[in-house]
């Protein structure tokens, strides 16, 4: 029996602690945790938004925002990898049926990294496609068992799945931010991809299609860039809560070096940490609301550039609010915060890192708010 909503959220409550406990060594890996992964998967996380029709829960996106925040406050990375395996169903559902039932067929979900950006190529050739392409930014390919790539076809920007053992996984993934996602190249050479494994990328990022269709679930119809805002918003909201604790503890137990004040008795520290908590309530607050937004707009049609728009506002502002609510966090911590045993200087750099995302560089997400108010054209294709 699929895991209801209610449960898969208790299954992440009950895991986020030994995820957490295994933060530092996810880092020092360079990939997720294989238990953390197994553990997931055990607990149905990973297969939240599996159709019913494939044995999964079908949950509501809201669902998806709980989990994901729960994990990245354990491990920002670990979140991060968690979200992106959830929302990339989706992107099954909107391939041909024939496509849906290889892929979720076999075990009943898929490990799926799902590169956006254009870079390859392919011809068409009888029954499918010949991919040749080098993906950056593979976050998810260290488990995966198929991998997506999108680039520029005969016919079009397509995108494209195919087995994990057809391309080369390259490890160049030395980041000091979000260390523990393990988001590594990979390359395809002349690989066949037949007709059910590739989507026109228009539909993709439109939303229905005659995947989609099979479906009155209409989460199956979601946008590319509403499902992308989605599944970052509760990755940078949750670190934000992670840090929170870590700071929490900080001023627990902190005593200032020469003078010997206990940090928690200071009237500053109350002020201070004070202020971090409103932020962060305030993070957690615009993420519902970003989440409240998708839920009403994923029963209308069509979907407009305004609703777009407005909600990559909303998501660069969040994302600029977290990155500047950590910042101040660490500046009030302490050089011994900066020591490499805390949870704290972990998590800021991996905010400062996710936060830095092409989807909601906050300066784009300034002018093209600014120029749709004036009725200019829009300069920038990322909405």
């Amino acid at each position: 029996m699929p895991a209801t909503d209610a449960e898969l959220i208790q299954r992440a409550r009950d895991l986020a602690p030994r995820i957490r406990e295994r933060a530092a060594e996810t880092e020092r890996l360079r990939h997720p945790h294989d238990e953390s992964i197994r553990d997931m998967i055990e607990a149905e996380l990973i297969q939240m938004f599996v159709p019913r029709r494939f044995g999964g829960s079908e949950a509501s996106l809201s669902t998806m925002l709980e989990v994901v925040e729960i994990i990245s406050a354990a491990c920002p990375s670990t979140g991060w990898i968690a979200a992106f395996y959830i929302s990339h169903i989706i992107y099954v559902t909107k391939f041909p049926q024939a496509g849906q039932e290889e892929l979720l067929g076999p075990k009943g979900y898929v490990l799926l990294p799902a590169a956006a950006a254009p870079d390859m190529a392919a011809r068409k050739v009888d029954g499918g496609w010949i991919v040749s392409g080098r993906v950056s930014w593979g976050s998810g390919v260290a488990h995966a068992d198929w991998v997506m790539m999108s680039g520029k076809a005969e016919d079009g920007m397509r995108s494209f799945v195919m087995p994990v053992d057809a391309v080369e996984v390259v490890d160049v993934w030395n980041y000091v931010g979000m260390g523990g996602t393990g988001s590594n190249d990979y390359i395809a050479r002349e690989v066949f991809v037949p007709d059910h494994r590739t989507i026109a990328r228009e539909s993709l990022q439109d939303g229905s299609t005659e995947g989609s269709r099979l479906y009155d679930n209409p989460l199956m119809s979601i946008p590319f860039m509403v499902s992308a805002y989605c599944t970052i918003v509760p990755v940078l909201t949750g670190a934000l809560v992670g840090a929170l604790a870590a700071s929490q503890d900080i001023v627990a137990r902190r005593v200032r070096n020469f003078s010997g004040v206990v940090v928690r008795d200071q009237q500053m520290a109350h002020i201070t940490l004070g202020e971090q908590e409103i932020a962060t309530r305030i993070a957690t607050d615009m993420a519902r609301v970003i989440y409240g937004r998708a839920e009403q707009i994923l029963h209308s049609r069509p979907f407009t550039v305004e609703d777009r728009l407005e909600m990559k506002g909303r998501v660069g502002w969040v994302s600029k609010h977290c990155r500047d609510s950590v910042n101040a966090m660490m500046a009030a911590a302490g050089a011994s915060s900066f020591h490499e045993s805390q949870p704290l200087q972990r998590i800021w750099r991996d905010l400062n890192m996710v936060c830095s995302h092409a989807f909601w560089d906050w300066d784009a997400t300034r002018e093209l708010t600014g120029r749709q108010h004036l009725g200019l054209a829009l300069n920038h294709p990322l909405v």
